[in-house]
């Protein structure tokens, strides 16, 4: 079972890197995706290059790559690393959206962590990476204690805020990750367990944006897996010295506070956003094309994390794993029978239930008037949506594998 879901993966993999992966501007060495598949001519040129889905699709790259290492695997992250730097004009931080930073920061991080070919690893974190890092410190308001959404607002959000402590968290700024998500907590969580997307200042006072979003409630897990898994002293935190018994204690609870919140999240999920068999769906007002269609697989990235990184040390938490592993794999299982086959490789419905549509009439132009002026527009056709994809698939073959 394992090996089916690694090579679904790796046909998920296939179809982005024959539609999508593309030299930038022919210049030897690089490697980005093209956003629409067929695309028109800006998209060729990366006129539109969408800095935080290039983040996702070197997200998954560093999937597929700590699944099975291999060579080529290895240049094509290279080439997307110094290629995204590149097409940003060299710095990564010249971005006024805090969210897409964040999502590059972490894709970067696992891309930098990848052992080399000798089995080694880097010691040393990249300048760039460090550069994004403490642009996302530096963002940071001081009245609030939590990021906006890009520079100059006054709308303080999920998306740029669990992502951040996700970064800050694996780097060791533990506090901070805390302050963060501890923030999200007090402030976005709904009477139905799920998660508000934000809040916005006005001049009356702060006003809850209601609406519900799957990704927000996949990088709350991801953020609260890692403060709790660092807590506990699993990941990331080195001490000179022995914890004494106090200290220990004291952590044990605070691990335990953000464990708890991961129940009630999964939980909440699969009640309010899923099928009953389980299968991963978007809320009304979640789009399922351009941004929208990446939501669902970040959720799926981040169950897959819980489903095989929270402990097994309870009654509880076996529970949740169980619950989470199921979405992933009942959402995978979907996604797969309801895909269109293009010469042999896989092309993924936008909304996991629904056959998949094939993308504008696979480029050979429009069959009608309302194609032809751009009132019907195929969801599939974009990267966004066959990332999301093959994110599950991913997070589906590490759920098998941990469960064989």
């Amino acid at each position: 079972m394992p090996e089916t879901w690694a090579h679904r993966a790796d046909l998920a993999e296939s179809a982005i890197t024959e539609r999508h992966a593309q030299k930038l501007w022919w210049m030897p060495k690089t490697n980005m995706a093209v956003v629409t598949w067929p695309p028109g001519l800006k998209d060729k040129i990366f006129w539109h290059w969408h800095y935080w889905w290039q983040a996702q699709y070197l997200d998954c790259q560093v999937d597929a790559t700590a699944r099975r290492a291999t060579k080529t695997r290895r240049r094509r992250i290279a080439n997307t690393l110094r290629t995204v730097q590149r097409r940003n004009r060299g710095r990564l931080t010249r971005n006024q959206y805090f969210d897409d930073k964040a999502w590059l920061a972490l894709a970067w991080d696992r891309a930098s962590q990848l052992p080399r070919e000798n089995g080694k690893t880097t010691v040393k974190r990249p300048r760039a990476l460090q550069d994004l890092e403490f642009d996302l410190l530096a963002g940071i308001d001081p009245v609030v204690g939590v990021l906006p959404w890009r520079a100059g607002e006054t709308f303080y959000n999920i998306p740029s805020n669990a992502t951040a402590a996700m970064v800050f968290a694996r780097t060791g700024r533990l506090d901070k990750a805390r302050e963060i998500v501890d923030w999200i907590f007090d402030s976005l969580v709904r009477e139905d367990g799920l998660l508000s997307d934000g809040i916005r200042m006005r001049m009356s006072g702060p006003e809850v944006v209601d609406k519900v979003y799957t990704y927000n409630q996949g990088t709350v897990l991801g953020a609260s897996l890692e403060i709790a898994l660092a807590l506990r002293g699993d990941v990331g935190l080195a001490h000179d010295e022995p914890i004494d018994s106090f200290e220990y204690s004291e952590r044990a609870d605070a691990s335990m506070f953000y464990i708890t919140h991961i129940r009630a999240i999964v939980q909440a999920i699969a009640l309010d956003m899923a099928t009953p068999q389980g299968v991963l769906l978007s809320p009304p007002e979640e789009s399922l094309e351009g941004d929208g269609g990446l939501f669902k697989g970040i959720l799926a990235r981040y169950l897959a994390e819980v489903a095989v990184r929270l402990p097994e040390d309870s009654k509880e938490n076996i529970a949740t794993r169980k619950i989470a592993a199921r979405l992933v794999m009942q959402s995978a299982e979907s996604l797969w029978s309801h895909r269109l086959e293009v010469d042999g490789l896989p092309v993924f419905a936008a909304e996991w239930t629904q056959d998949a549509k094939l993308p504008h009439n696979y480029g050979l132009g429009p069959s009608s008037i309302s194609e032809a002026v751009g009132l019907v527009r195929i969801d599939e056709r974009d990267l966004s949506v066959q990332l999301s994809g093959w994110m599950l698939l991913e997070a589906a073959a590490k759920v098998a594998a941990a469960h064989a």
